[in-house]
């Protein structure tokens, strides 16, 4: 069950390999999350120090009157990764043009990031998703008479 996805990563990315990621949260983030606030738009992640970190994600305060003052809904949040696996993912990003992204976080007993390594999309390639896409839904339209 997703609780919250990044609705233009098809648009924007070319999807190569999808992996599965932990997250380390306060509290009120984790109700926050659960209860489908947030917003993964304009996040990325970068691995430093033997360890992958989220920028940019938001997460707005569950309860504003019980969240700390010093709350920043931005805060630079932990990916839990295997040293393993954050070594494959920084030896594949390192000087090939792909970047690593959020697509999804979802909840299987505990809050889950699914993770994907991507190549950006030029314009050509955005028009073609978008001219498939619309030949998809003529092709529905013909076929189911919606």
């Amino acid at each position: 069950m997703s609780l919250i996805t990044h609705k233009k990563i098809g648009l924007l990315y070319e999807t190569k390999e999808s992996i599965e990621a932990g997250l380390e949260l306060r509290g009120y983030e984790a109700k926050s999350l659960s209860s489908s606030l947030g917003s993964l738009e304009g996040t990325k992640i970068i691995i430093r120090g033997g360890e992958a970190f989220v920028i940019g994600m938001y997460i707005p305060p569950y309860q504003p009157a019980n969240t700390p003052k010093s709350y920043d809904p931005y805060r630079v949040r932990r990916l839990l990764l295997s040293k393993k696996e954050i070594l494959k993912l920084g030896s594949q990003i390192e000087g090939t043009g792909l970047l690593i992204v959020p697509v999804s976080i979802y909840k299987n007993r505990r809050l889950k990031m699914q993770i994907a390594l991507v190549r950006k999309k030029n314009k050509e390639d955005k028009r073609e998703a978008i001219r498939a896409r619309d030949d998809k839904k003529e092709m529905r339209k013909v076929i189911f008479g919606e």
